[in-house]
């Protein structure tokens, strides 16, 4: 028996899919602590695959964890996006693609 380890935090369905498909897996319950810091984890390994393919499925796995992240501390969807609204708000977007070159001071 071939047994490959990951130490990696997972979607809730995965060990349900790895179990359907015949196999097995050992799995751990996190507390709190220790699932904020594998989800900053996370967002690395989402981010690292969204450089590597630019695709639409990784900005998405990329939300998944942002929501579960703010979530973990406490902040809901809507207050995500109220914050985000407020400072598009207050210091825009990046729709106009600016490059800040430099800042000169007097």
């Amino acid at each position: 028996m071939k047994t490959i380890t990951y130490n990696k935090l997972v979607r809730d369905r995965i060990p349900e899919i790895i179990e359907d498909s015949g196999k097995t897996c050992e799995i751990e319950v996190l507390d709190d602590k220790i699932y904020l810091e594998m989800l900053d984890k996370k967002l690395t390994e989402e981010l690292n695959e969204y450089y590597e393919s630019h695709n639409a499925e990784e900005l998405a796995d990329l939300l998944e964890v942002i929501y579960a992240a703010a979530k973990g501390h406490g902040y809901t969807k809507e207050q995500l996006e109220e914050i985000r609204q407020n400072k598009a708000d207050k210091r825009g977007t990046f729709d106009k693609k600016i490059l800040l070159k430099s800042v000169t001071e007097g």
